[in-house]
C-alpha cells in the first residue's frame, strides 16, 4: 500500500486509480489468442455456401425469402407495449386525434 500511495502522489491520482491500472495492465499481459470453438470452421463454411447460393438468386427472390423469414420470426406481428402518461385529458385527446390522422395517412 505504501508503494501505491507513493505512485498515486507522484501521478497526482487516487490510490484506487493506481491499483485499478495495475490490475488492468497485469490482466492485459495474461490475455491469450482466442481459440475458435469446436465446429466453428464447419459453421463458417456452411454460412459461406448459403451466402453464395443466395447471391445466385434474383434480388426479388432474396427479398421475398427475407420477408418470409421475418414473418416466421418469434414475435413478428406483435406490437410493442407503449405506456404514455398525460398531464390532462385534453392532452390525451389531442394525442389520440393526432394518432388517428397519422394512421389514416399511412393507409
Amino acid at each position: 500500500m505504501a508503494t501505491a500511495d507513493r505512485i498515486a502522489k507522484e501521478l497526482d491520482r487516487p490510490r484506487s486509480w493506481v491499483i485499478a491500472e495495475a490490475i488492468r495492465s497485469s490482466q492485459s499481459g495474461l490475455r491469450r489468442a482466442a481459440v475458435a470453438p469446436p465446429g466453428a470452421a464447419e459453421v463458417a463454411a456452411a454460412r459461406r455456401q448459403r451466402l453464395l447460393a443466395d447471391l445466385q438468386r434474383a434480388p426479388e427472390e432474396r427479398l421475398r425469402r427475407a420477408a418470409a423469414l421475418l414473418r416466421m420470426a418469434p414475435g413478428a406481428g406483435m406490437g410493442r407495449t407503449q405506456i404514455i402518461g398525460f398531464e390532462s385529458y385534453e392532452d390525451f385527446a389531442t394525442w389520440k386525434k393526432t394518432r388517428r390522422v397519422e394512421v389514416l395517412h399511412r393507409s
